[in-house]
Parts: structure tokens; C-alpha cells; sequence
């Protein structure tokens, strides 16, 4: 396949079509930065859910950031045990708070928001393990700036469409796609991509007889008839 995306529908009429299915995503007050760089991490790979009970657990269990850093690493893993992956995520977030501290002085990121973006996600980006997803995520809903966080929904889902070529990476992805969608249409774009990928366009089996993006390349190619 080619690594030119063949574009069959345009974002503008992906949305038109997805919102009067999951209605029109409006944006809502989120943590501060360091709360939902923590929230981010503690999503990865794992459901919403899951992760939430995770952070109100941590945030219960410590008074502080401090406390969190510093925390013995069998006591932290316990505390967000029920997030999923507490052995790899509970290290990345003692490192992440330890290089917060150690570069910004405390624990407070509001300073991001005053920074030329590109200089605020590369903040980010060289934070440890800090990848370009959990970067956009506190741009975007806790700072209000403009960054596209791809999810492996949106991914998969801009892949089927033809929005971006199969071959991206997720890296690539996220550059591809902000300069496609309209800045002031990403919290939009996220949360409707991530909605169709969680409800119809599935991983393994797309209801593609349910979804109303008519023109989509996956259609024709069978993915909603998977041989059996």
C-alpha cells in the first residue's frame, strides 16, 4: 500500500455523520497538568474505568506528589493495582514526578500553557515515557491548547477511513492527523473517533452494518464480514 493516505471521505463530513449518532462532544473542566499527566498514564492500556478507580486510589492513599515520588515502589504498585500494569506504570510515574520536580521546581505545569506549543510538548515529550499521545492529552484537556491526542480508536478508525495510510506510525499518526483536522475541531475529532471505535468500529469486529460513514474504504474491503 502506498503511504499516501487515499482520502475517500473528508473530517468535515465524518463528523456531520457522527454526531447526530453520539451527539456533539462538548469540552469539559479537566484536571490540572500534573493530575492528568499522572490520569494519562495510569489510562494506558487499560478502560477509562479502570484507570479512574486508580488515580482516586492513589490520590486517596498520598497527601502529596511528593509523597508519591518518594513512596516505596511495592507500596505504589499496590495502591494502583487495580489500573492494570502497575509494575511498568508505577516506576514511569515515580520517574515522571521525580523529572517534573527536578526540571520545573515543583508540581505545578500551568507555565506550559505561556510557552510557543511546540516547546510545550517537547517539554513533555522529554519527560520518561511520555510519548506523543499522553503529551496532547494535558495540552488539550487540561491546558485548552491545541493538540490532537490519537488513541489507538482514533488510529485505528483514521486508518479504516483513509485519513491517514495503514502504514503510520502512532507517531506519525498524531502529525498526520493535526495537520488534517482543523485545530479547532480536535477535542471534537477525538472524542467522536474514540466513541465509533469503541461502539462500531471495533478491533476485531466492525459493525460496519451499523455505521453511517457510508464511503468508508474498510466497508468495501469486508471488514464488516469477517470470514468465520
Amino acid at each position: 500500500m502506498s503511504d499516501a493516505p487515499a482520502v475517500s471521505v473528508s473530517v468535515r463530513s465524518v463528523m456531520d455523520r457522527l454526531i447526530p449518532l453520539y451527539g456533539r462532544p462538548v469540552p469539559q473542566p479537566s484536571h490540572d497538568p500534573i493530575s492528568e499527566l499522572i490520569l494519562t498514564v495510569l489510562s494506558q492500556n487499560t478502560a477509562d474505568t479502570n484507570s479512574g478507580r486508580a488515580f482516586v486510589q492513589l490520590m486517596r492513599r498520598y497527601p502529596s506528589w511528593e509523597a508519591i515520588a518518594s513512596a516505596p515502589i511495592d507500596e505504589l504498585i499496590a495502591t494502583i493495582q487495580g489500573g492494570g500494569l502497575a509494575q511498568q506504570k508505577a516506576p514511569r510515574i515515580q520517574a515522571i514526578l521525580r523529572a517534573v520536580h527536578e526540571r520545573a521546581g515543583d508540581w505545578d505545569l500551568r507555565f506550559l500553557e505561556a510557552m510557543p506549543l511546540e516547546d510545550a510538548r517537547a517539554w513533555l515529550r522529554a519527560l520518561p515515557g511520555v510519548g506523543p499521545k499522553t503529551a496532547a492529552c494535558v495540552l488539550l484537556f487540561s491546558l485548552g491548547r491545541p493538540a490532537l491526542p490519537v488513541d489507538t480508536h482514533v488510529e485505528r478508525v483514521s486508518k479504516r477511513l483513509g485519513l491517514i495510510p495503514a502504514t503510520a506510525t502512532a507517531e506519525q499518526a498524531h502529525s498526520l492527523l493535526e495537520a488534517l483536522v482543523p485545530p479547532e475541531d480536535y477535542y471534537i475529532f477525538h472524542m467522536l473517533l474514540i466513541k465509533h471505535g469503541r461502539r462500531i468500529c471495533l478491533a476485531r469486529k466492525p459493525a460496519c452494518e451499523r455505521c453511517p460513514l457510508l464511503e468508508c474504504p474498510a466497508r468495501f474491503a469486508g471488514f464488516g464480514n469477517p470470514a468465520p
